[in-house]
């Protein structure tokens, strides 16, 4: 499984380096430092926006009503992006086009993910990378070592089944062919545990995978279907390898639509090693893949790893265990993860919750001692302070947005887009968000409506809870302005009020006629007047 494609599984995505290719065809509206990119001199503020600058759209309102959203529950700030030119130099802000509850203490859900990448480039860097490391507690002698394999895990976003198998291939080219001992998984560099409970009814989505110092695979099994072109039983395949499964190698096909198909396999997950499908796969649905978060996460990490030694080549005489690396353990393979320029493109362009964790725990764990969700609080509230003095402080939980109790203001999250445009990373930060209507998480926003003209000039992180929907990024509007965007609604009926914010970011894309508008409702009357 590709790198890419380990990422499209767990969390539908596409290509990286396609996005890649894509933002960097982009660069002439890309958001990046307003020293690389001056704002147009001639234009001009919106008018009506100067004079009422809390009043909605009317096309919003009128949704917000067919919602049954109050405009109370909605927080708004639409501000134009200050030039300036003087490279990292923060230019003064100028007056909002759209201001709308900005003060407003909200959830924003995985929008809160902003907070962690910005703070993650500001006190790691982009270059910054995770070290995983492989010990030999014992000689070396003919290919056989005489003691314990400690794999020392850094709390590595990303670390999928290629580059696993990457570092298991550097430990045989080291001279390991067979440990005479365990395989000994040290996850201590994170201070975590497994969630008691999982955060919604949905245990088994990879989203609510725990995070952990030695994450394998984000801890999820991908089960493949493929019906049988003679209508045949549906061939069912899955990875990573765990030693010990036992899955079912077929499944009864069925003529059924393409409906729900996964309820319709009857799938039971309860024993973790006995997966079993009782009912059918509908043979139109053509190939489909199936990611599940493994149901007993704790022997995730031993099963793949004894699973996937022994395929590599490597002998075994004892187990795979959990423990800690012994001093005397002798350091045999040094291998660095993807950088976090790179791993925040997975964090922000598809929402990914489990990566976002990692990054903010990593926080406090590059400070030398274990990862704690308190103690990267207490960095980032130290951060916050020191840049962003007189906004209210985000209130944080675990740094993806998947809580309950994460909170922040659009005028605060504003702060922080304003902030990173005209820093050193603001390329860095700015590719790592969804290209509207392209990719990541605002891809289907070209299906909903081919026609929209925010379609690739926008670079957005979106928000999705329950009672929650959200957005915050860039936009760039026809007039040449670019503009940031933070939008968030809180309400039991949110899922509902989606269209308004695609409203609220059409706005801000069509300042040109919001300009026209605006001239022509503040323009005086003539009617009865002499010529």
């Amino acid at each position: 499984m590709s790198l890419s494609r380990a990422t499209r599984l767990l969390f539908p995505v596409w290509s990286m380096a396609v996005c890649a290719a894509l933002t960097l065809a982009l660069t002439s509206t890309l958001p990046t430092p307003a020293s690389a990119q001056t704002a147009p001199t001639t234009h001009k503020q919106d008018p009506l926006a100067q004079a009422h600058p809390n009043a909605l759209p009317p096309a919003v309102l009128k949704t917000l009503r067919q919602a049954q959203v109050p405009a109370s529950a909605l927080s708004v700030l639409i501000a134009p992006l200050p030039a300036s030119d003087t490279p990292g130099k923060r230019a003064d802000a100028q007056p909002p086009r759209l201001s709308h509850r900005p003060q407003a203490a909200s959830n924003p859900a995985s929008v809160m993910k902003l907070f962690t990448t910005y703070a993650g480039l500001s006190l790691l860097g982009p270059d910054h990378v995770w070290r995983n490391r492989v010990y030999a507690d014992g000689p070396v002698r003919d290919g056989v070592l005489q003691g314990n394999l400690v794999v020392r895990g850094s709390g590595d976003p990303k670390l999928v089944l290629e580059r696993l198998q990457d570092l298991l291939g550097q430990v045989l080219a080291a001279g390991v062919r067979e440990v005479r001992g365990d395989i000994v998984l040290d996850r201590s560099v994170f201070d975590v545990r497994e969630r008691s409970e999982p955060f919604d009814d949905e245990p088994l989505r990879p989203y609510n995978v725990s995070p952990d110092g030695l994450l394998l695979n984000f801890k999820a099994v991908v089960y493949k279907f493929t019906p049988d072109a003679a209508n045949g039983p549906v061939q069912v395949r899955f990875e990573p390898p765990l030693a010990g499964m036992d899955a079912p190698t077929q499944v009864t096909a069925s003529t059924a639509p393409c409906n729900d198909w996964r309820s319709q396999l009857k799938a039971d997950f309860s024993q973790p090693l006995q997966v079993r499908f009782t009912g059918s796969y509908p043979a139109r649905c053509g190939e489909r893949e199936w990611p599940v978060a493994y149901s007993d996460p704790e022997q995730y990490a031993p099963r793949v790893m004894q699973a996937m030694w022994l395929a590599a080549g490597g002998r075994l005489s004892g187990q795979v265990r959990y423990g800690l690396r012994p001093a005397s353990a002798r350091l045999l393979v040094d291998a660095p993860s993807l950088t976090l320029a790179e791993v925040i493109q997975d964090i922000n362009k598809f929402s990914n919750n489990v990566m976002a964790q990692q990054l903010f725990l990593t926080l406090s764990s590059e400070l030398g001692a274990p990862g704690r969700f308190e103690a990267s609080r207490l960095r980032m509230s130290r951060w916050w302070r020191e840049g962003f003095s007189g906004f209210d402080e985000p209130a944080l939980d675990n740094g993806s947005g998947l809580s309950r109790t994460e909170r922040s203001s659009a005028a605060s999250l504003t702060a922080l887009l304003q902030a990173a445009h005209s820093g050193p990373h603001a390329q860095a930060f700015a590719q790592s968000l969804s290209l509207a209507g392209v990719d990541g998480t605002t891809a289907r926003l070209k299906e909903r409506n081919p026609q929209s003209p925010v379609i690739g000039k926008a670079w957005l992180k979106t928000g999705s809870l329950r009672d929650v929907v959200s957005v915050a990024g860039y936009v760039q509007g026809q007039s040449g302005q670019r503009y940031t965007v933070v939008a968030i609604v809180n309400h039991p009926n949110a899922n509902q009020a989606r269209p308004a914010i695609d409203q609220l970011l059409e706005w801000a894309v069509r300042d040109q006629n919001n300009f026209e508008n605006a001239r022509t409702a503040v323009r005086p009357s003539t009617k009865g007047q002499r010529q």
